[in-house]
Formats: C-alpha cells, structure tokens, sequence
C-alpha cells in the first residue's frame, strides 16, 4: 500500500466540567472526524488520506482543532460543515482554507492573546 498523500488529526480531547482550558470534543464524540471521514469516502480518497483523533493538540481556545500533514496546516475552532470545505479545498484541490487557518502568533506559544 502506498503511503497515505495527508495525515489529518482531529483533537477529540475532553476535559472535566469546570476546567480551566476549553475541550475540544465536551461530549466526548466527534461529530467532525466522522464527518471528515465520511466526506472523505465520498470523494475517494480513503487510501490516500489518513483521519485520527488526536489527544490534546495543546490549542485548546483554538478548539476544535484539526491539523494536517505533510504541510502542518492547523484549522481553529472548527464545525462539522467546515468538513466538506476542508476536504475539497485542501485535501482534493491542495489549497489550504484560509479562513480557518490557526494564526500563525497562536501556534507553539503561551503568549497567545486568546489564551486563559
């Protein structure tokens, strides 16, 4: 089998009632990585294309978070419809979907200006 052209990662971290940090996935499902899954299906690509739940992504009021590799494109506070966008845009077309880009000044920081 060749080796998957993307790996997308979908953070399905769950924290208890009253944690200081957001959850990712609060009822402990995921509704945007079967969706992400499901579209993916649809359109093909499910030898080439890789969809895991991730733990904690570490961008918890970024949430829900999605990353995908090989090009390191993370996605903030995205909703299952994001899903069919992300999958044409970027994993069928190859171009990132701007608008739901992580800002670059929030990725591998503390200092980010949205966080607790």
């Amino acid at each position: 089998m060749p080796a998957f052209e993307h790996h997308v990662f979908v953070c399905h971290n769950t924290r208890p009632a009253g944690s200081p940090r957001p959850s990712c996935t609060a009822d402990g499902k995921s509704e945007l990585h079967a969706r992400l899954q499901q579209l993916c299906r649809e359109a093909g690509l499910g030898a080439r294309v890789r969809i895991n739940k991730s733990g904690c992504l570490d961008q918890c009021e970024h949430g829900p978070t999605v990353v995908v590799y090989p090009e390191a494109v993370w996605y903030s506070n995205v909703r299952p419809e994001d899903a069919e966008e992300i999958v044409q845009e970027h994993l069928v077309d190859g171009r990132p979907v701007e608008r739901l880009r992580m800002a670059e000044e929030c990725l591998n920081t503390k200092i980010c200006p949205h966080r607790s």
